[in-house]
């Protein structure tokens, strides 16, 4: 499941990547506001139109963009209480072959000089 959502992901921000590139800018006529060919139908703070196809389908590729990253962050933030050793057979430790030494006393200090 991770790994479909993963998939998608990615197409859904490659296309996204492109749609955005193959808009033309918001400043794209400013040109024609200042003395340019009149024949424009967009002004500096009039409408701008309705919206294009292009601009539909990168509405669409971010909603997804952004369910997608919030589902994949969930699903990797999760708790995980499987385990891959599961399957693998518990061994014991070997016993000790020599009993562990005993601990020595410490030394007693020099008596210091007078």
């Amino acid at each position: 499941m991770f790994t479909l959502i993963l998939v998608i992901h990615v197409i859904v921000s490659l296309v996204m990547i492109a749609t955005v590139l193959l808009q033309s800018g918001k400043g794209a006529d400013i040109g024609s506001t200042f003395g340019g060919s009149s024949s424009s139908n967009q002004t500096i703070f009039g409408s701008a139109g309705p919206a294009t196809m292009l601009a539909k389908v990168t509405y669409g590729c971010a909603a997804i963009f952004m369910i997608t990253s919030l589902t994949l962050t969930y699903m990797s933030t999760r708790q995980k209480t499987e385990s891959i050793m599961e399957d693998v057979p518990s061994t014991m430790a070997p016993a000790p072959s020599s009993p562990s030494p005993t601990p020595v006393a410490p030394a007693a200090a020099p008596e210091p000089a007078k």
